[in-house]
């Protein structure tokens, strides 16, 4: 339905997706991608068990792309008898509509990693591992001020070597580092393994993906981490250098978060409630569940703002976003839809029970009391998510039913 030119795609043994950067989905996969994983939604992908990546949003990855670095993302299966791993390389296209896309290649498809088994291949030589030196390799071990791990991969992700700089990053020995394995310090776990023997497939060359790891003191650290194989006394090892990202990353996270709360209410904004309704319907087809929407919308703002003010009209904002989120259940959210609509999105919820919570909304709002204030009322529409429905389609359901509900004479609850 997309792009015929897609079709030729479905020839091919290799599951290839192809995904929208901007909007975070999924336009197309072949016939190798749905039998390997159905219609799993690319957040499910992207953040499952064994997901690894660089960056969480895609767009991010569009630079590099352009200048034909090489990225490799690791996506997590899902099979009713398990998930396991999926390596993925990823390249930039443009379709007809002159739309950049990125191409996702699965390859390595390791389904015998489910439930965490290890890979049934040759494993090289396990003599013990001593470091020369005097050798290049020990001295770029020795004077190297990025921290850097040699882990043997057959041996259950064993740490062979840790320079100094590894060491003073951990808070260990460099003797106490080489007594431990990568899940003792990766906060994953064994988690980690199955994600660990994709990597070590992996040519290098790639750019580094993220983990979270645990130091000595217990505390955690962000960090990004370039694995490329390396042969040394006859063994086929990885070598892993560390870049500690955890203050870049705490910074990216305030902005993120700050371009999704509305400033004033402190509730989530319409990007946050854009992004949560697409992953709710995604949810939703593949579970069949329910899940609704309310529009609500304070009836005469305006004049509120007119004959009081803004920073009065602010105040009734917030005292109706509190309302508002006192009316809803813990798995639902608020969010400030713009002006003095807000929406609510409820689900594993029918359309009578979206009514029921409507109408508490109502009322309660009814009740706020504020002094040299008239009585504050809300208008609301309901909408319920029919099956096969696109979000557009219930949007607009959801805004007719609070058109009526307005034009009804306000303090109303309409379904559409």
């Amino acid at each position: 339905m997309l792009f015929a030119s897609l079709d030729a795609l479905n020839i091919l043994s290799t599951p290839v997706w192809i995904v929208s950067p901007q909007d975070q989905e999924i336009l197309f996969a072949n016939k190798a991608a749905r039998k390997l994983a159905g219609d799993s939604p690319l957040q499910q992908l992207r953040n499952g068990p064994y997901s690894v990546h660089s960056q969480q949003h895609l767009e991010a990855y569009l630079p590099a792309l352009a200048e034909n670095d090489q990225l490799i993302e690791i996506w997590s299966i899902h099979k009713a008898e398990g998930a396991f791993p999926l390596s993925c390389r990823l390249s930039l296209a443009q379709l007809e509509t002159q739309e950049n896309v990125i191409v996702v290649e699965g390859f390595y498809a390791s389904e015998s990693t489910v439930s965490g088994s290890l890979l049934n291949v040759d494993r090289p030589c396990t003599k013990h591992f001593c470091r020369d030196e005097r050798g290049f390799y020990g001295r770029l071990f020795r004077t190297n001020t990025a921290p850097m791990l040699l882990i043997d991969p057959w041996t259950d992700g064993r740490i062979v070597d840790a320079n100094l700089a590894a060491a003073r990053f951990y808070g260990y020995s460099r003797e106490e580092m080489c007594q431990k394995h990568t899940w003792d310090i990766n906060a994953m776990g064994k988690e980690v393994l199955p994600i660990m023997h994709e990597i070590a497939k992996l040519p290098g060359g790639h750019k580094p993906l993220s983990f979270i790891h645990k130091l000595a003191d217990g505390s955690i650290r962000h960090v990004l981490t370039y694995a490329g194989p390396v042969e040394l006394d006859g063994r086929r090892l990885m070598l892993c250098i560390i870049h500690d990202i955890t203050e870049q990353k705490r910074l990216e996270q305030a902005l993120e978060q700050a371009a999704l709360r509305d400033p004033l209410t402190g509730l989530g904004n319409r990007r946050q409630f854009m992004q949560q309704v697409e992953t709710t319907h995604a949810q939703s087809r593949r579970y069949a569940q329910d899940y609704s929407l309310l529009l609500v919308d304070a009836d005469h703002f305006k004049d509120i703002n007119d004959q009081y003010g803004h920073h009065k009209g602010d105040e009734v904002l917030i005292s109706l976003a509190r309302a508002l989120e006192s009316c809803v259940r813990e798995s639902d959210s608020v969010f400030r839809w713009g002006g003095e609509e807000f929406a609510i999105l409820l689900p594993q919820t029918n359309l009578e029970g979206a009514l029921h919570v409507a109408q508490a909304v109502r009322e309660t709002v009814q009740q706020i009391c504020q002094p040299d204030l008239p009585q504050l009322t809300v208008s609301i529409g309901v909408a319920q998510y029919r099956t096969d429905e696109d979000t557009d389609s219930l949007f607009r359901r959801m805004d007719e039913a609070l058109y009526r509900a307005k034009a009804s004479g306000r303090n109303r609850v309409f379904a559409a």
